[in-house]
């Protein structure tokens, strides 16, 4: 594993926003269907937001900055990659996981199982 990427990754984890932390309460240590998420994981040359590997279920939250066109080209490069490597992304923006968590979670239950 790239240690650059570890070490960014584990840096990632102690500055979490507050979107990634609000939702990590109600999907860590297997509290969704006993799934097991992992945070801030690389994969590939990317650091993923939560990630299932057992599912390969990829999360990802999206604040204002991924409207931009620039920002939106390099997500669908990231999950056109990341599809090929046989993970399912699901995206969210920052104020839905905010102000709609059961239908986050409904979201993300209904895609692994």
């Amino acid at each position: 594993m790239n240690r650059k990427l570890t070490n960014i990754a584990r840096s990632l984890r102690k500055r979490s926003t507050d979107t990634e932390r609000f939702l990590w309460r109600h999907i860590r240590a297997k509290q969704l269907e006993s799934l097991k998420f992992r945070r801030q994981q690389p994969i590939g040359n990317y650091i993923v937001d939560f990630v299932c590997f057992e599912k390969r279920v990829i999360i990802e939250l999206d604040g204002g900055q991924h409207t931009y066109d620039t920002e939106m080209n390099k997500d669908l490069i990231r999950d056109k990659w990341f599809e090929e490597q046989g993970y399912k992304v699901l995206r969210f923006w920052n104020n839905d996981v905010l102000k709609n968590m059961n239908g986050v979670l409904e979201m993300i239950r209904d895609t692994c199982l």
